[in-house]
């Protein structure tokens, strides 16, 4: 029996970065040999195991191949005669194909026999052998990777290698499930922009996401939009998201807030009037496809239905602003609220120039909420029932005593 620390480990520990979890391979063992030694079995599909002590997993050298379509369309054998070399060439990329043991020294030994430290110095994501193309999971895996290495380049036969299996229907066959998995991982990476980047590439986002993909070329005006292309712009509104830390349901509502201006009838472009509800329905659609969290998708479709409300509620009076404050349903929901307050802002400043720009709207709406929100409701109904006033009646009252309220604040201070 040979253990050794394997993938992402190996990586980063020659990049130099923080290594989070190891991942441990062992060679020449049966899975008899595994529990007898206290091992706790955890792997449905291959024999994986968790150390007695650390918990740390640990997996029997195995070879995988193609027997269907999709991620788990394979035919796996595990057993002591599969060496080292043949499961990392079973890996996706070189660089997460290296393997470290121990010499009898007990000195660490690196095996690289696919030249990962290599392209590690040269900072190239390729794949390792031709069974890449085997696993459609493996794209979005180096597009997720592009992510979080913003330096590194996808190899050119990586390239054309994903590009052939797109063209054979092999991302046809991914579930929703796992594509939404990378694609939230993708999003909290560094630069997620190069995730789509590579997924545009290679044709994987037209099949996966055809209502983003259709961004591109798509022209905006100017005045509000320096950088013109929709696509272009949802880019940089995904990097600011990074740029300002948000969470992940801010980035997600960041990638899809303009998806309604990929079907704009072209004789009104550059404008795209009502480009927000057709959002609201598209977002609807993708995050039905893709079994996008509850969470998650709750606030994409506020933001997407409506930001531009939210960007104009500078020029808008206090009965405005609580009608806007009342369909996002701020008041029962003021944290989902302040989210959407941050994806706007990533909004206006994801655009060429702009990225310095303050966005006022944000601490304005978070005040006029805090206006609202301090009147006694329960003495307003009170007051509203004696005078014979019932359900929608005792509502609007509500209403006008926030208006009043909020109107009363910024002639206060100005803030209109």
């Amino acid at each position: 029996m040979q253990i050794y620390k394997v993938g992402g480990a190996v990586r980063d520990q020659l990049l130099g970065i923080p290594v989070h979890d190891r991942d441990w391979l062992v060679v020449g063992a049966s899975p008899q040999q595994m529990l007898a030694q206290g091992f706790l079995p955890v792997g449905k599909d291959f024999p994986v195991f968790l150390h007695p002590q650390t918990h740390e997993e640990y997996a029997l050298a195995r070879t995988e191949r193609k027997s269907g379509h999709g991620y788990k369309g394979f035919a796996v054998y595990a057993a002591p005669d599969v060496t080292l070399e043949q499961d990392l060439a079973r890996r996706d990329l070189t660089i997460n194909a290296m393997a470290i043991g121990t010499d009898a020294q007990g000195q660490e030994v690196l095996h690289d026999p696919y030249r990962g430290q290599q392209d590690l110095q040269d900072r190239v994501l390729r794949h390792v052998t031709g069974a890449f193309r085997e696993d459609p999971v493996r794209i979005l895996r180096v597009a997720r990777f592009a992510a979080r290495f913003d330096g590194f380049s996808v190899a050119a036969e990586t390239m054309l290698l994903m590009q052939e299996m797109v063209q054979a229907g092999e991302v046809d066959h991914l579930v929703p499930e796992r594509v939404w998995q990378e694609l939230a991982r993708g999003l909290m990476e560094a630069r997620p922009s190069r995730m789509v980047d590579v997924l545009r590439a290679c044709g994987a986002l037209k099949v996966l996401l055809p209502e983003l993909d259709c961004l591109w070329g798509v022209a905006q005006r100017a005045d509000y939009h320096p950088e013109v292309d929709a696509g272009i712009h949802t880019m940089l509104v995904l990097d600011m998201a990074v740029q300002l830390d948000a969470p992940l349901a801010v980035r997600y509502a960041a990638l899809l807030h303009d998806l309604g201006k990929g079907n704009t009838p072209a004789e009104v472009l550059p404008r795209h009037t009502g480009h927000e509800q057709r959002s609201h329905l598209l977002e609807a659609e993708v995050s039905q496809r893709l079994k996008v969290p509850a969470d998650v998708h709750s606030l994409a479709s506020l933001v997407a239905l409506e930001h531009a409300n939210i960007h104009r509620s500078l020029e808008t009076d206090a009965e405005a602003i609580v009608q806007l404050l009342e369909r996002c349903d701020a008041f029962r929901r003021p944290e989902r609220f302040a989210l959407a307050l941050w994806a706007c802002e990533c909004d206006v400043r994801g655009r060429l120039g702009w990225q310095d720009k303050s966005y006022p709207q944000r601490p304005l709406l978070q005040a006029a909420l805090q206006q609202a929100q301090g009147i006694d409701t329960a003495h307003v109904a009170a007051a509203a029932a004696r005078q014979g006033l019932r359900g929608e009646q005792i509502g609007q009252q509500i209403h006008v005593a926030r208006v009043a309220a909020v109107g009363q604040w910024q002639a206060g201070s100005g803030a209109q």
